[in-house]
């Protein structure tokens, strides 16, 4: 019976699971609320599982709601990989491609990128998923990615376009008013930017700078656009992109001998996907802007 299950049921369930509510599953979907609800109730039925209990914030999933959330998100990402293939079907670079990235690398490095791409081929669609998380290519959540670690799934073609340099960076007012550090001991006396919950990355960063540990940290943010702006702003030293501190001429690299962490940067792509005329132009526009920005002037 559960294999005969229309994919519609699961997007309603899917929908009231990332909104928690009937109606904010149908605003989202843009279908009526009570669909949504004979869909929720089809799939319960059908599964003979009880997928949600009701509270006075809205409707909470059970385990067996929260068991079954990564396959219908699979599914999710399925359907809307073969609406994407089907846009792509013709002659010539047409159709949708989807693209991941971190957020500082999609708000600060790929729009002219992609702007350049769109105007040499304008019937090509790029959608843009910014987020630190890493999205599964092989379960289709995106079709390229840019990644800051090396891929493991033997699947996937990829594409080293070099390491891009972290080194930590305040603006010259900053510098006027507090003094530059000259050791990283010194950095204690001043107000630094970093995280607030550590990650893989930090940990790992945390084995060549010990000193560079939340204890040290005046502001506080896991969000690296947040970051970012505060070390623009003017507020303290932070970790920042070299090759983006380049572009600004208010910011001045601090200790940068002392402080020197590479981010290995890889484009990756799905191997079904090389021979498709969007995705091949989209991967090589990638590799030619992410490898121009990697590189330092020495290079050029």
């Amino acid at each position: 019976m559960a294999s005969e299950i229309g994919w519609e049921l699961y997007r309603s369930f899917l929908g009231v699971l990332k909104e928690g509510s009937l109606s904010g599953a149908a605003r989202s979907l843009g279908v009526a609320q009570p669909t949504i609800g004979r869909h929720v109730a089809a799939l319960e039925k059908a599964l003979g599982l009880a997928l949600f209990t009701r509270s006075p914030t809205g409707l909470l999933p059970t385990e067996s709601a929260l068991a079954l959330r990564s396959h219908a998100e699979a599914m999710e990402s399925t359907a809307a990989a073969l609406v994407r293939t089907a846009a792509s079907q013709g002659d010539g670079v047409r159709g949708v491609v989807r693209i991941t990235a971190s957020e500082v690398i999609g708000v600060e490095v790929l729009p002219p990128i992609v702007g350049r791409l769109h105007a040499e081929h304008p019937e090509l669609k790029i959608e843009l998923v910014l987020t630190n998380r890493v999205q599964d290519l092989l379960r289709r959540e995106a079709d390229i990615a840019v990644r800051m670690t090396p891929p493991r799934q033997e699947t996937l073609v990829a594409r080293r376009v070099g390491h891009i340099e972290l080194g930590l960076h305040a603006t010259r007012q900053y510098l006027e008013r507090r003094g530059t550090p000259r050791t990283t001991a010194e950095l204690a006396r001043h107000a630094i930017i970093g995280f607030d919950q550590p990650n893989a990355f930090i940990r790992s960063a945390g084995k060549s700078l010990p000193a560079f540990s939340r204890d040290l940290f005046s502001l506080r943010t896991d969000n690296d656009l947040a970051q970012l702006a505060l070390i623009r702003a003017g507020a303290g030293i932070g970790l920042c992109q070299v090759p983006l501190a380049r572009r600004d001429p208010t910011l001045v690299r601090v200790l940068p001998r002392q402080v020197s962490l590479p981010l290995e940067t890889w484009i990756t792509l799905h191997e079904d996907l090389r021979n498709r005329p969007s995705c091949r132009v989209t991967f090589e526009a990638l590799v030619a802007g992410l490898s121009r920005h990697v590189r330092s002037p020495s290079d050029s």
